[in-house]
């Protein structure tokens, strides 16, 4: 699980360590809906019978068909004992139930889903992460097998703990990828995340042609209001213009709204046309010129999809995406301007791209994050 680079992945190597652990020629993990009272299933593992997937799309089931995870666990919990794995047979037998307690009610369902598998014993063990039950880890064998006994049930609390520490680290690794590709104050993503991505998009550019376009911001006159107002009322002009642009993003499948640092933030779509692209930034022109703070927004656009000649990396992009901002603030227009839409390669946005790094355009991009 250690290992793993996504939960899914994770929840897949625990369930097939558990099934080959167990002896089992099956294994799942399920996760407790509670607010859609639900069981559900997010890996199969091993003898996939019909109806079952690896990574099913929807398999789940009611929590009142197999009540223990919500009832049973609880009340032996009350009790003052542990969670603690049960057995069931498809004869309708359970042991290893815990300490004095009979098996779980509704205990019914698993064996109706036992014969019909043609399976003939499963072990059921509680998964608690955090204090609370999370889900279950099942491992079933064929009928005419050796059914599951009392060490089994023992073995499969062990194992269900130790997916549930796993979980837990999943979780922690999950929460660290996020905040690294994350920008702290308005929740989008980072100059990272912009460039891994477009990084990805441009390789799909040159292999098959996918359009790539980026959207480059400069929100006006944020400064203004930090001089004026304090930092803190400049925040939230910066959170309200991400909230705008998280909304105007969404208008483009799959696109990737970020803040690249100060007063600065950019768009990535990959796949929609240039024409689809400007029209959403000529909406986020029209909304940012609405807020209450600051004073509208700069944007200049690049995109494979215009006549802007080779892009060989994310860098020319960039540059071209950039002067088209730098000349729309030098304007103060209120609408986008597109590289390559004024004279293609003899646009004037494109020529001052171009500019040879010895001498570099006066104004510079990218200043350190706030």
């Amino acid at each position: 699980m250690a290992a793993a680079h996504t939960p899914q992945e994770s929840m897949g190597a625990a369930a097939e360590a558990a099934c080959r652990a167990l002896g089992g020629s099956f294994a799942a993990i399920s996760m407790w809906e509670r607010e859609r009272g639900r069981l559900r299933v997010l890996v199969n593992v091993g003898e996939l019978m019909a109806g079952e997937e690896r990574l099913p799309e929807d398999e789940s089931y009611p929590v009142h068909d197999f009540p223990e995870i919500a009832e049973f666990v609880h009340e032996h919990w009350a009790a003052g004992g542990e969670p603690h794995a049960w057995v069931e047979t498809a004869e309708g037998v359970g042991t290893g139930v815990g300490v004095g307690s009979a098996p779980p009610s509704g205990s019914w369902g698993r064996v109706a889903a036992l014969r019909r598998r043609g399976r003939g014993s499963c072990v059921v063990a509680p998964i608690v992460l955090h204090g609370r039950a999370w889900g279950e880890l099942y491992v079933a064998r064929p009928a005419g097998r050796p059914v599951f006994d009392r060490d089994d049930a023992d073995f499969a609390t062990v194992l269900a703990s130790v997916t549930a520490a796993g979980l837990a680290q999943t979780e922690r690794l999950e929460e660290a990828r996020r905040l690294a590709f994350t920008d702290p104050l308005t929740g989008l993503g980072n100059r990272r995340a912009v460039d891994i991505r477009l990084d990805e998009a441009l390789e799909a550019y040159h292999a098959d042609g996918t359009v790539v376009s980026l959207v480059v911001c400069d929100l006006n006159g944020l400064k203004r209001v930090n001089d004026t107002l304090g930092h803190a009322v400049g925040d939230r002009l910066l959170e309200r213009f991400g909230s705008l642009l998280s909304i105007c993003g969404a208008m483009l499948p799959g696109a990737l709204v970020a803040r690249l640092g100060g007063d600065e933030f950019c768009l990535l779509g990959v796949g929609p046309p240039a024409d689809e692209v400007v029209r959403v930034a000529d909406e986020l022109c029209r909304r940012a010129a609405e807020l209450e703070l600051g004073e509208g927004v700069a944007c200049g656009i690049a995109s494979t999809g215009d006549p802007i000649g080779p892009v060989p990396s994310a860098r020319r992009l960039f540059r071209l995406a950039d002067a088209a901002q730098y000349r729309a603030k030098a304007a103060r227009s209120q609408k986008p301007v597109v590289a390559g839409r004024d004279g293609g390669a003899e646009d004037a946005v494109i020529r001052l791209a171009d500019t040879s790094p010895a001498h570099p355009p006066e104004r510079r991009r990218f200043r350190g994050r706030r």
